[in-house]
């Protein structure tokens, strides 16, 4: 695979042979990518993934792409419509995505995403969402580029940190 240093943004991009759905042959690739940009390895939590989206209980507006690069996976998307509790009409959903660090912002990602995003939108869709740490400015970044801003909700969460936190009965 060429270094996206030695091509640039641009020839990466233009060099995706295609962008297909996943395979279980590509299990290997999508927990290297994961590895590197969470520092751990969860081949475990990628097959079960993986069979969500891949296998025969895979249904409508379930989306697992992969781009390929000289034969390579060099990213990949997972995505998908649900509907949630408090009003929330079905929407598409970006799970997950990942591009190989040697590739990174060379068009890539947003490649996959506008493929997840015309995928989701076939189902009759026309939101989609996803959800980041507030303090991920590259992923932030890359999804605002790519037309995401803030939405309605605003995710709320109680943590047990180990300490007395909890009211008492």
């Amino acid at each position: 695979m060429p270094r996206r240093d030695e091509t640039g943004p641009t020839a990466v991009a233009a060099a995706v042979t295609r962008i297909r759905p996943l395979t279980g042959d590509d299990l290997s690739d999508v927990v290297r990518i994961d590895a590197f940009h969470t520092g751990e390895a969860k081949p475990e939590y990628w097959n079960r993934m993986l069979r969500g989206f891949l296998g025969p209980s895979a249904g409508r507006g379930h989306v697992g792409l992969a781009a390929e690069l000289d034969g390579n996976v060099a990213g990949f998307v997972l995505g998908d419509v649900r509907a949630f509790e408090f009003g929330s009409e079905p929407c598409g959903w970006i799970l997950e995505i990942g591009v190989d660090p040697e590739l990174a912002r060379g068009g890539i990602a947003s490649a996959l995403l506008d493929e997840a995003s015309r995928q989701l939108r076939a189902t009759g869709i026309s939101t989609i969402r996803t959800m980041v740490t507030r303090n991920n400015v590259p992923v932030l970044t890359f999804f605002r580029t790519n037309g995401f801003a803030a939405g309605p909700y605003v995710q709320l969460e109680l943590r047990d940190d180990k300490e007395d936190t909890w009211p008492s009965p």
